[in-house]
């Protein structure tokens, strides 16, 4: 199924440039510094249990396409929050994936399943209703070998090392054990305290009992609430997190001093407050952040624009992570102001921007990390994970902002096998647009060579300080 020669340029001058490069990088070790894999599979190592459970129900991308085209979720296995029935058969959820598979054509989701389906488990036949049973075996037989347990596959993967993303009230029991057990693998944790800092989530008041109960601190008040989220960075960084995460629903940062931050916290408490207070008290929950990785180390990253759980019925229904969350319009150069105010020209801080709205590449992301010491760039993200996707990301932002202001690429998966496809797409890509500006005289090939490997490799590991 997989061409040698895929994503390449098509023109006979640019292609052999591009495989020479991508030679020099398609064995690097994997650096995956944010993601959403489960650390309990590397805790226990347990046997996954079937194709369905490992491959569909955690992809949100396979599970959104076949919604749109009238596929209830039920079909496919996702829990009902109120437990109604649901498909509980693995073949059947692997038989209904085949008989849709036509969706999926020209679709990175296409794309990165059938490089799983080959390189992991040796499938070299179309996933289609006549193959789906034989695929599906194949798979299963794969998957009661131990050397397609977690950490098998971890290494296998050529994995060096993995970040998830846990929030502010985990035990991180997982992580403790993994960094307990003995195995080698590095399976690190990522901070994300969206629930303890957006008033707007559900329960947030108890959410913030709770953080006060786990770290002995009164979060119920300002001095006590900033003491207890600066002891769970601490708690993280102890299971090895090297990053904080935050998807505000915006970039908006504000810098108030003092007085006026414990007074809006109280008003926040106190659950009497406007939606203006609420933005307000994130934009100033950023900055807070910002002091504190400019303190502890820890690399900040920002996911703003993301209008989370647009299908009111489905997040009922199911949940979140279904595939219903959209992209929204972003704005940084105004939003980040007061935050890089009082922290831009930190060198020893590193703030990683991402977006959803491709319209701020050229015009505010890359003259602002192109400026900003303490600014860097994000790979395209979710939507725009895609060959065009990237390709678009690196012609806007490498004319302001070069290459060296963005830090390589992320995979941002929960589908674990997809993690080594995600990675090669990325290094294809790479090549290609670098095999470009070869074949224009606009880069010698050793620099090319050079690129390809930070891309690949090192700036990731230099960034997220892994």
């Amino acid at each position: 199924m997989l061409h040698e020669d895929r994503l390449f340029p098509a023109d006979p001058v640019t292609r052999p440039i591009a495989r020479r490069l991508y030679a020099e990088v398609r064995d690097l070790p994997i650096v995956s510094p944010h993601g959403h894999t489960d650390p309990a599979w590397f805790a226990t190592d347990a046997p996954f249990a079937d194709p369905a459970g490992l491959l569909v129900i955690p992809d949100h991308y396979l599970l959104r396409m076949m919604y749109s085209r009238g596929v209830p979720l039920e079909r496919l296995g996702v829990a009902r929050l109120d437990g109604g029935p649901v498909e509980t058969d693995p073949r059947r959820i692997w038989r209904t994936v085949a008989e849709h598979w036509h969706l999926y054509r020209g679709t990175p989701t296409r794309m990165w399943w059938e490089y799983a389906l080959e390189t992991v488990f040796g499938v070299t036949e179309r996933l289609a209703p006549a193959t789906a049973d034989a695929i599906y075996d194949r798979i299963a037989g794969c998957l009661a070998r131990p050397e397609f347990r977690p950490r098998a596959l971890y290494e296998r993967f050529n994995i060096e090392a993995l970040a998830t993303t846990e929030g502010p009230l985990d035990t991180l029991e997982h992580h403790r054990a993994i960094r307990d057990s003995g195995w080698t693998g590095r399976v690190v944790t990522t901070f994300r305290p969206d629930p303890v800092l957006d008033p707007d989530t559900p329960g947030f008041r108890g959410n913030l009992e709770v953080l006060g109960a786990m770290t002995g601190e009164d979060a119920l008040s300002w001095p006590g609430y900033l003491a207890a989220l600066a002891r769970r960075r601490r708690d993280f960084m102890a299971c090895g997190a090297t990053a904080t995460d935050h998807g505000h629903p915006t970039a908006a940062t504000a810098d108030l001093d003092a007085g006026a931050a414990a007074a809006l916290f109280d008003r926040i408490v106190s659950g009497r407050f406007t939606p203006a207070e609420a933005e307000l008290f994130r934009g100033q929950m950023l900055t807070e952040m910002a002091r504190m990785s400019l303190e502890d180390g820890l690399v900040m990253q920002i996911h703003p624009g993301v209008h989370r759980n647009h299908n009111a019925w489905m997040h009922r229904t199911f949940g979140p992570h279904h595939g219903d969350d959209m992209p929204a319009r972003g704005e940084f150069v105004t939003a980040l102001k007061p935050l890089l105010d009082r922290f831009g020209n930190e060198r020893d801080l590193t703030i990683i921007l991402f977006t959803l709205d491709e319209t701020t590449y050229a015009r505010e992301l890359a003259p602002l990390a192109g400026h900003y010491p303490a600014l860097r760039l994000g790979p395209a993200w979710w939507f725009h994970d895609s060959p065009e996707g990237m390709l678009r990301y690196r012609e806007r932002m490498t004319e302001t902002a070069g290459f060296y202001n963005t830090v390589g690429f992320n995979d941002d998966t929960r589908a674990f096998p997809s993690i080594p496809a995600r990675h090669d797409v990325a290094r294809r890509i790479d090549c290609a647009y670098l095999a470009r500006l070869v074949a224009e005289h606009r880069l010698d090939e050793d620099e090319a060579r050079d690129l390809a490997v930070d891309l690949a490799y090192t700036l990731a590991k230099k960034a997220y300080r892994l």
